[in-house]
């Protein structure tokens, strides 16, 4: 007897692919930002069925997680990443003068740099039914880790619609 490797299976759609790049300002130099919301309109306007949201920072100095939007978390998940990358601890990066290609007008962020390279920048989640596929309790941040200042991510959501009448905007 055959064995349904898949919990759904959707036939006769369209491929889509649709990107946004959305812009806003921080407002704290370690501040946790609920995107969840706003990756859900980005997926409810895209009309697509079964796929993927992929949402990517555009900086080096900011993570993005999935995790609970519980404040008690949040302070204690602020306070472990404070110890793994403390910002009065001495950075390499922060030496401007023996960089080589160090920018203009450059500060000393390197605490900033290695939290991002321990949290990541991107996150990308399933998509069922025209839904983020999340549990219960989970949110999608992007995570400031620099300084107040405007920020960009890039959100992605590709996949199968089964609106046939959908066509590249």
């Amino acid at each position: 007897m055959p064995i349904d490797l898949f919990v759904s299976e959707t036939v006769g759609s369209t491929f889509k692919v649709c990107n946004d790049l959305v812009h806003f300002h921080t407002e704290e130099h370690f501040q946790f930002i609920d995107l969840t919301e706003l990756v859900r309109e980005r997926v409810r306007r895209s009309r697509v069925t079964y796929g993927l949201v992929n949402v990517h920072t555009k900086h080096t100095t900011t993570a993005l997680v999935v995790n609970e939007n519980e404040p008690l978390l949040l302070d204690d998940f602020k306070a472990l990443v404070e110890r793994w990358a403390p910002q009065e601890r001495s950075y390499r990066h922060n030496d401007i003068h023996a960089r080589l290609e160090a920018p203009p007008g450059e500060r000393p962020n390197g605490h900033s740099h290695a939290r991002a390279l321990l949290l990541g920048m991107s996150v990308s989640l399933n998509i069922t039914e025209g839904k983020i596929h999340l549990g219960e309790f989970q949110n999608i941040f992007l995570v400031e880790l620099d300084e107040m200042r405007r920020r960009s991510v890039s959100i992605l959501v590709l996949g199968l619609s089964g609106d046939q009448e959908d066509s590249p905007r």
